[in-house]
């Protein structure tokens, strides 16, 4: 790319190569200033090039999703947190999908001490997380498994998806505009979401703040079809006002450690150490 420099140059190679950069990391590896390495990044941001997270930089989505590698990277705590709060959510002894994301794994993460769950999904990382434990039942879609993420994609899948009927469904989603749509990249992905969204009781999209701010090509669904948002950050005025008048749970998980000044005394107190904060909106 044009009007680089070596270093700039340089810092955009280690990106592709490792899905993220970090300040500090490449202050030491240069042998320059965090400040230095701060306005290169934010250079690179500029040419949408990469993208800023918090400490560093990944590589740019546009018409493709990020790799799954950076996608792990970019609002790790915040997805555990949200993982973390939705698992909280979902009773013992229920049925629920839950699909692809970087998000809804870590939803699956966190249900490992649940009893009496049957799990179906579309995401063999999910199955990895669940098949050990000896009260959760998992399901695999069946399908082409998609190496970059190990995503099982394509009408097979979305056949198997609608023979069950399920309590629960947990979702992600690439971006999520001002106006309420859920978007996605891959329009296989998108049928079995769709396909998911039309088969549970109670839909739970999980989705950080980052979501906000990208774009997707391929519609999912509308916010209007879910029944419960947990993300980290409080709403934008115009989704906030959906969702508020449509009447869906909005829950903000705080990662820990987060400022908890504004969260209510009883949440405070009955909150670990180690447990996010929950707001209800």
């Amino acid at each position: 790319m044009t009007g680089l420099t070596h270093r700039q140059a340089e810092i955009l190679n280690i990106a592709r190569a490792s899905g993220r950069v970090m300040v500090e990391e490449l202050a030491r590896r240069f042998e320059v200033s965090a400040q230095t390495i701060r306005k290169d990044l934010n250079d690179l941001c500029e040419r949408r090039s990469l993208t800023r997270i918090h400490g560093g930089a990944i590589i740019a989505s546009g018409v493709e999703n990020l790799a799954y590698e950076a996608r792990r990277f970019v609002a790790a705590d915040e997805k555990k947190a949200i993982g973390a709060a939705a698992a909280s959510l979902i009773p013992n002894g229920c049925s629920l999908f839950i699909n692809i994301g970087t998000t809804t794994e870590e939803v699956a993460s966190a249900l490992t001490s649940h009893e009496d769950l049957l799990v179906i999904t579309n995401n063999l990382n999910v199955a990895m997380l669940l098949y050990r434990h000896p009260r959760i039942e998992v399901v695999v879609a069946g399908g082409t498994v998609r190496r970059a993420d190990g995503a099982v994609v394509g009408s097979t899948a979305t056949q198997l998806i609608g023979q069950f009927k399920v309590d629960y469904a947990i979702i992600g989603a690439s971006a999520i505009d001002e106006e309420g749509a859920l978007l996605d990249f891959d329009y296989r992905e998108v049928q079995v979401a769709q396909a998911i969204i039309a088969n549970a009781r109670s839909v739970m999209l999980v989705a950080d703040s980052t979501k906000l701010r990208r774009s997707a090509p391929v519609r999912i669904a509308h916010i209007t079809q879910i029944q419960t948002f947990v993300t980290d950050q409080e709403l934008p005025e115009r989704l906030a006002t959906i969702c508020h008048s449509k009447g869906i749970e909005v829950v903000e998980a705080l990662p820990k450690g987060a400022d908890i000044d504004d969260a209510p005394a009883d949440a405070q107190d009955a909150a670990p150490e180690a447990a996010p904060v929950v707001r209800l909106r």
